[in-house]
């Protein structure tokens, strides 16, 4: 299993927690990556795929903690993802410094509601420049938190934006939004991939998003889960059939 910025994240809040973040379940015996209960434990089939993109991950003040964030499953599967915490008025030197290197091209993906986020709106076809790597900003928390945060984040409000209008609503249940027509992170993530021409990793995120919240939604359940555990299998076979593709490729 590879190790990434939001396991580091999550392990350097823990430390400097004076109490405990109290979740749902927060009586189960979670996995510290994974974070489901650990007899469900998903690290091992974390998704192993190269891309041409890079993410990164403004995390909300308290979403580190919250078992059921998907986030974290944007770095199980872009490889090159950076996380960091939010602060209003310090903003972390590194993360204004990848925005500002000239080997990126960063693009904020968030839900364009004003005239004036609207303008700000491009294609993948406007941004993703041969030169430069594509880095896909995420802003991490509920639809409350993600406003305050572009409202208060300037160099946020400078990048050029990607906006989702999905064709359907999210299918999202472990954790209610206060807007039901906006998709979790990772939902949004995958579209946004498959938009900009990268499939494999779509397709995995998609898969593994599905594979989270199933076993997510058994470690919740009080009664007779399905052992079966359909959408893992579905994300396993994809799985077996992507590494076969590429074994032919080498």
């Amino acid at each position: 299993m590879r190790i990434h910025g939001f396991h580091h994240l999550y392990q350097f809040r823990l430390k400097q927690s004076t109490k405990p973040f109290i979740a749902r379940g927060a009586q189960i015996t979670r996995c510290m990556y994974c974070r489901v209960a650990e007899s469900l434990c998903l690290c091992a089939h974390q998704p192993d795929i190269n891309t041409r993109v890079a993410a990164m991950l403004i995390v909300s003040e308290n979403e580190v903690f919250k078992p059921s964030n998907t986030g974290r499953l944007i770095a199980d599967t872009i490889k090159d993802t950076s996380v960091f915490q939010w602060h209003r008025t310090e903003p972390c030197a590194d993360m204004l410094a990848q925005l500002a290197d000239e080997k990126y091209a960063p693009v904020l993906v968030f839900p364009a509601t004003s005239v004036e986020e609207k303008a700000k709106v491009v294609t993948a076809s406007s941004f993703v420049a041969d030169d430069k790597i594509p880095l896909l900003v995420f802003i991490d928390g509920s639809w409350r938190e993600a406003r305050r945060i572009y409202r208060k984040s300037a160099y946020l409000q400078s990048l050029p934006m990607m906006s989702i209008t999905p064709d359907t609503v999210s299918d999202y249940i472990m954790r209610k939004s206060e807007n039901e027509q906006y998709l979790a992170t990772a939902e949004v993530a995958s579209l946004i991939l498959q938009e900009i021409g990268e499939p494999q990793a779509a397709n995995a995120l998609h898969y593994w998003f599905n594979a989270f919240k199933e076993t997510y939604l058994m470690t919740k359940s009080r009664g007779v889960a399905d052992d079966s555990r359909p959408q893992l299998s579905l994300y396993l076979q994809w799985k077996k059939r992507f590494t076969s593709i590429e074994a032919h490729r080498t």
